[in-house]
């Protein structure tokens, strides 16, 4: 497929320079618990991201298969992902692990999150995608856990040291707004969190800044998207998404995980409203910074 099918932009000398050196410094982690640093160590202050770790839901490349939506990542200048099942499918197979983690490597791409997975009362299942995470050096889990697996998911993220992050899904979903969140974090490890999906929160008739605001350090990933009138994907800054202040309360609280763009239209060619969504993304940074 000829790279200039779908417009993208190519990177210079320099930026495929520092993204290496960015990816050899988080893959000097070894386990859950190393993780966190690396992804700290990875960001340079020349990023134009910098201080966030701005990268990409696989979901929004679902049309590519996984080596080629890798690459892409590449030249879109991210180096961080959160992979869906159909990218990275859910495995005890070593050598299936390894070519993930190899390819990963080549194309100097941090996997931050894998998700979005249920969980139900099966005990032995939910130890299985810990044991995923785990081979896969994964930080954090994006969830949709049904109340009977909250007792399970207590004991496994205490155990493994990985982190569930509850997933918002819109208008009709079992965790819908602030409070259905809420509700299922009362009591539980600090380990068990929430992954703020923007636009689905906008579906909802709510803030994503203040969702920010009111989950503070429990705030474990970000599916970064705009929705204009609670009903319309589009283009971030083309919606009803605060950025700007978003990114002041993210960076208020240290935030190191993945700010993921999970971009859900024009599924077959995504890449010109990409571009401009992360165009818009670079311009909320600086004004977060510097206004």
């Amino acid at each position: 497929m000829n790279e200039r099918d779908h417009n993208m932009p190519i990177l210079s000398r320099r930026d495929l320079l520092r993204a290496g050196a960015m990816g050899a410094a988080a893959l000097t982690a070894v386990g859950a618990s190393s993780l966190l640093e690396a992804a700290a160590q990875q960001v340079s202050r020349e990023s134009p991201y910098w201080p966030f770790r701005v990268g990409i839901q696989s979901y929004s490349l679902r049309a590519f298969d996984f080596d080629t939506a890798l690459e892409r990542t590449a030249r879109l200048g991210l180096y961080y992902w959160e992979a869906f099942q159909a990218h990275i499918p859910l495995t005890d197979n070593r050598s299936q692990i390894e070519a993930v983690l190899a390819k990963m490597k080549a194309q100097k791409i941090r996997l931050m999150a894998w998700g979005v997975q249920g969980f139900d009362g099966n005990a032995d299942a939910a130890r299985r995608v810990f044991e995923f995470a785990k081979a896969l050096k994964i930080p954090v889990i994006t969830a949709d856990p049904s109340p009977e697996s909250l007792p399970i998911l207590d004991r496994l993220v205490a155990q493994y040291k990985i982190k569930i992050a509850i997933h918002n899904h819109g208008p009709g979903s079992r965790y819908d707004k602030m409070s259905s969140v809420q509700a299922a974090l009362k009591d539980r490890h600090p380990n068990i969190g929430v992954c703020i999906d923007t636009g689905h929160a906008l579906r909802s008739g709510e803030d994503p800044v203040e969702w920010v605001k009111f989950f503070g350090k429990r705030v474990y990933g970000i599916h970064l998207k705009d929705v204009k009138d609670r009903v319309q994907f589009t283009e971030i800054g083309r919606g009803g998404l605060r950025m700007v202040d978003l990114l002041r309360e993210l960076r208020r609280l240290n935030f190191e995980l993945c700010l993921a763009l999970e971009y859900e239209e024009n599924e077959q060619n995504p890449f010109p409203d990409i571009d401009r969504c992360l165009f818009a993304t670079r311009d909320a940074v600086a004004k977060a910074l510097h206004q």
